[in-house]
């Protein structure tokens, strides 16, 4: 990777991973693109930033040439919740935004990262130990773009020898980037209500385990799958990858450690609790491990006390 396009570069995730790519590879050589340049602000508008809409694919071939791209982080999605009550403009963004970035990427010699998730799962897949390849069956339509990109990659790849990798997420709790409409978005907020007022009514029941991983565990899952060997690869899209499974009495139990007085109450939504239950418990991320050397760093003890330590700082 030399020249690095991301897209979608204020969302939740390329919020974060633009700057570590940025401090990796310098700054000058992560271009940062969203729909509008005010949603770049910051830190992330300290290095080469540009709108780019994910539907406009002459604007694409542009931003390729302008800056010799020859990797593209493509980032563009709504969320799970959001996508349901959008599911249009979430196939446009979602599938047709993933098919214009290969198609570019063909034509420009270029490598492409696209996050799946574990929504790309469905009810009649197994919950426990899901594994790399199975059935995929998914019920939203969050998750019918994300199965249906992990297979344009794929095809991609074998038609047309383009290097399109990526990994399957599950919810990524982050201190920096706030929830924007996802359905693992409970353990996020969670730890806010925890510090600024000491209780949190959840969305999702008691015993619904997820799948869940701390931001930078997510953001070196995205270098390290594009930093691999491509010759140990045997699986190229959509590798599952994990760091720890919970429900919301475990991570209760987790942050009155640190918080004793902290309260639990339960206001269950139904849509999302549906989207919830038909996703894994658990993952197994075997494969990411034995081909790329995928490791978490985090788990959910040390991630609970970063969490609160970090907001806690920011005296909201």
């Amino acid at each position: 990777m030399k020249n690095i396009l991301v897209i979608g570069c204020a969302g939740q995730i390329g919020s974060e991973l633009t700057l570590e790519l940025r401090r990796r590879y310098g700054v000058d050589n992560v271009i940062g693109t969203d729909v509008s340049l005010d949603k770049i602000t910051g830190k992330l508008a300290e290095g080469p930033s540009e709108v780019l809409d994910i539907s406009n694919t002459p604007r694409l071939v542009e931003l390729v040439k302008k800056y010799k791209v020859d990797t593209i982080y493509n980032l563009a999605a709504l969320l799970s919740a959001v996508a349901e009550a959008k599911p249009q403009l979430a196939w446009e963004v979602g599938l047709i935004g993933h098919y214009n970035t290969l198609e570019v990427a063909r034509e420009h010699n270029c490598a492409v990262f696209f996050p799946s998730s574990i929504g790309s799962f469905g009810p009649s897949t197994p919950h426990q130990n899901t594994p790399q390849d199975t059935i995929q069956r998914p019920t939203t339509m969050y998750g019918v773009t994300k199965v249906s990109a992990e297979l344009l990659g794929d095809y991609y790849h074998k038609k047309y020898g383009v290097d399109s990798r990526g990994v399957r997420f599950p919810g990524i709790i982050s201190n920096v980037t706030m929830p924007g409409g996802g359905t693992t978005d409970y353990a996020v907020e969670i730890y806010y209500e925890a510090v600024k007022h000491g209780k949190y009514t959840c969305p999702l029941k008691a015993g619904t385990f997820l799948d869940m991983m701390y931001m930078p565990d997510a953001i070196k899952a995205c270098i390290d799958v594009m930093e691999a060997d491509p010759s140990k690869l045997i699986h190229h899209n959509g590798f599952n990858v994990t760091a720890m499974s919970f429900d919301p009495e475990i991570l209760k139990n987790a942050i009155r450690k640190h918080i004793p007085n902290f309260e639990l109450f339960y206001d269950v939504e139904p849509i999302k609790q549906s989207i919830a239950d038909s996703w894994p418990d658990n993952m197994d991320d075997s494969c990411a491990r034995q081909e790329w050397g995928w490791s978490p760093t985090w788990n959910l003890e040390t991630m609970t006390e970063d969490m609160i330590k970090v907001i806690r700082a920011k005296n909201l």
